[in-house]
């Protein structure tokens, strides 16, 4: 229903679902998890992980279920978690047009360039530690949520061992 609805066109789109799913937003979270992996990586981001990103931080349960740090197992919390990743392959289905608008507008505004091994700091990045005037927990809990995606990815094995462990195939 989402892959529907992100193709319409933006001023067609229900206002709510154009707030939460704005490119701007969406490619914010991207960016942080991007950032945060080729921070402790040293490598680029691997554009799977990008369509990631939204289907775990933007599901309230999944995002509270991710752990308070980025030294976790991954094996152990996938399979404490199974029920959550079960879903993650359909969610990141439906999510998957509006990552592709938010990595658009990221490469377009030279936040995050793309190159043959993934996703890497482009020439104008977002300034990720810039404060909103006005923001809610629930906010800063998705922004906390993507830029602990980055490291704890930045800590694992290799792509295709983190996407088969979450269910998830390129």
């Amino acid at each position: 229903m989402a892959e529907a609805r992100s193709l319409l066109p933006w001023h067609n789109r229900p206002s709510e679902e154009a707030a939460l799913l704005n490119p701007a937003f969406c490619g914010e979270l991207i960016a942080r998890a991007a950032q945060e992996y080729e921070r402790l990586a040293e490598r680029p981001f691997p554009l799977p992980f990008a369509f990631l990103i939204l289907p775990l931080v933007l599901h309230l349960p999944t995002r509270q279920a991710l752990p308070g740090r980025a030294n976790t197992t991954f094996a152990t919390w996938s399979a404490d978690h199974d029920v959550l990743l079960a879903e993650l392959p359909e969610r990141a289905m439906s999510l998957r047009a509006v990552t592709r608008e938010a990595l658009l507008f990221l490469v377009q505004h030279k936040a995050l360039a793309l190159g043959p091994d993934g996703l890497s700091r482009g020439v104008s990045p977002l300034k990720l530690s810039a404060k909103l005037p006005v923001d809610s927990e629930d906010v800063a809990s998705t922004r906390r949520a993507a830029g602990l995606l980055g490291r704890w990815f930045a800590n694992q094995g290799t792509v295709t061992t983190i996407l088969q462990t979450m269910g998830v195939t390129p």
